[in-house]
Parts: C-alpha cells; sequence; structure tokens
C-alpha cells in the first residue's frame, strides 16, 4: 500500500466531487498556487471533468501536482477526510463508476470475493468445476484463504446453487455469486 502525499484538504481546494454521478470536477485556483499562467489554467480546466483518463484496466485516473493517482481512491480521501487505508471495491465492479454508493474499503481478500466468473471457466458458474473422474460437477469456495470442497453434483446448477449458498453465508455483502 502506498501512502499518499497529498492530503485530503488540499484535495478539497482543487476538487469537487458529485456523489449522484460519481464524477470530479476541477475547482478554480488562485494565481498565488502558480509559478505562471494561473488565468490560464483556470480557463482551461476550471468548472470542468476532471479524472477522465481511463487506464486499459479500466480505472479512472488524474493528475495532480504531477502524480498519476486513481480517482476511486481521491474520491474516497474526498469524501471521508483520509485516504483509505485498504483497496476501494467497486460493488457492481464497473471499475469507472465511482458514484459514492458503489464504493467501500475493503481488504484484497474481500476485494478479490467480489469477482465474476473465470473466463476459463468451464461450467461458466463461479465456484463450479467439472471433476472428470468422478464424472460430476464440483463445487469449491476459497474461505480463509482455504479452498472448502462443497459437493459433487450431477448438474452444474446444482453445484451452483450449493456455492451461491456458501458464499453468501462466507462472504456476506462481498459475495459474488454470478
Amino acid at each position: 500500500m502506498v501512502k499518499d502525499d497529498i492530503s485530503a484538504e488540499e484535495l478539497r481546494k482543487l476538487l469537487r466531487y458529485e456523489p449522484e454521478t460519481g464524477k470530479l470536477f476541477w475547482l478554480p485556483r488562485p494565481v498565488g498556487m502558480f509559478k505562471a499562467k494561473g488565468k490560464t489554467w483556470n480557463a482551461r480546466f476550471a468548472g470542468k471533468e476532471a479524472f477522465t483518463a481511463i487506464k486499459q484496466d479500466g480505472y479512472k485516473i488524474g493528475k495532480v501536482f504531477g502524480r498519476v493517482l486513481l480517482a476511486h481512491r481521491v474520491i474516497w480521501a474526498l469524501v471521508t477526510g483520509e485516504w483509505p487505508k485498504n483497496e476501494i471495491d467497486h460493488k457492481n465492479r464497473q471499475v469507472a463508476d465511482n458514484r459514492w454508493a458503489n464504493l467501500r474499503e475493503a481488504t484484497r481478500s474481500e476485494n478479490n470475493r467480489n469477482t465474476g466468473v473465470r473466463s476459463d471457466s468451464v461450467s461458466g458458474i463461479k465456484g463450479v468445476r467439472w471433476n472428470k473422474s468422478a464424472n460430476k460437477w464440483v463445487a469449491e469456495i476459497k474461505a480463509n484463504g482455504d479452498r472448502v470442497y462443497l459437493g459433487c453434483f450431477d448438474t452444474p446448477e446444482e453445484a451452483g446453487a450449493s456455492y451461491d449458498a456458501a458464499a453468501k453465508r462466507q462472504h456476506g455483502d462481498f459475495a459474488r455469486t454470478a
């Protein structure tokens, strides 16, 4: 975890956040903040949406004082007054959706629970795989770092239902069943 050296207080002087839309906007800056061209910066950027660049993985980013920052982490600092101690999870898994209602602080483990079906899944159902030797569908879940066997089933749907129930018990709000 990298400690952010720009304070939430400094960010609040530079950015405005709309929790309903998840958008950030540049605030006008005092001319004294610049060595030169302060009026030019304000004319060009003040009031305009900030952090509109998108990384290859879909996260919105922007620069503050020459430092590239992730929008969702900046938003967390603006709203709470401090940088997140852990990761920020997008509840709906849409990483460009930075509405406040979609963000929550999460450990790496919690964030990993909120993932979808693996792209190499044969079943197309999270937590379900084919066991060739048993000629059955197997449901498994990861809990506390260990893989937990949930049983063998005749159909992938039955195995999926077993995984879904276990995920809700084990992972609570972070359970992602599809």
